[in-house]
């Protein structure tokens, strides 16, 4: 599988993970701000993914990838910042801080690839 589907595909199920930590958290543990954020920020992942499949250019292709790094990243706080106040989980942070990780690492190398 090209790295361009792995990520699409991975992203999509990284949502669907967010999605159900924010039902979770703000259902269950009453966490409004901070799950907030998460959820867009997580969602928009894939969301810039998906958009980069029919850029306009390689420029512009290379912008939306950059955009969904930078919601990896943010994401990647937000999953800290849930951990460290307690509303996360040890097992479920390290399993979705590793999702985020896979994302991050994927997204890096096909930005490379397309400035080459």
């Amino acid at each position: 599988m090209k790295k361009d589907n792995v990520i699409k595909h991975k992203s999509f199920q990284f949502a669907i993970k967010i999605v159900e930590l924010y039902k979770f958290l703000s259902s269950s543990e009453k966490e409004f701000v901070m799950s907030k954020q998460l959820l867009r920020s997580g969602t928009s992942i894939g969301a810039n993914v998906r958009e980069s499949e029919h850029a306009e250019s390689k420029a512009d292709f290379i912008h939306k990838l950059s955009i969904a790094l930078k919601e990896a990243n943010e994401t990647s706080y937000w999953l800290e910042l849930l951990k460290a106040t307690g509303y996360l989980e040890n097992s479920d942070y390290l399993g979705l801080k590793n999702d985020v990780n896979e994302i991050l690492r994927l997204l890096i190398s096909i930005i490379k690839s397309a400035k080459r």
